[in-house]
């Protein structure tokens, strides 16, 4: 199991889903199984309802989008 930038997922990994390079879900990966990459595990969320924020630690999601689209992992990998 990999993620889309390649690196090796393992259950437990604090993990962000994207969507079109938009950040869809944030939490804990679980019930994964080895030998898959699509459509593998579950997401616990763990975000919390309110959490303040310092803004220099943070980054608006359109940036981030940017970022991953120079990096070329704005897209889903083709299917094997």
């Amino acid at each position: 199991m990999h993620y889309r930038n390649g690196r090796e997922a393992k259950n437990g990994d604090k993990i962000v889903q994207l969507n079109q390079g938009k950040i869809e879900a944030f939490g804990v990966l679980y019930g994964a199984v080895a030998g898959n990459d699509y459509c593998n595990g579950n997401i616990a969320i763990i975000q919390q309802q309110n959490h303040y924020a310092c803004m220099c630690d943070c980054i608006h999601v359109d940036d981030l989008a940017e970022i991953l689209a120079e990096k070329g992992l704005d897209k889903r990998p083709e299917g094997k």
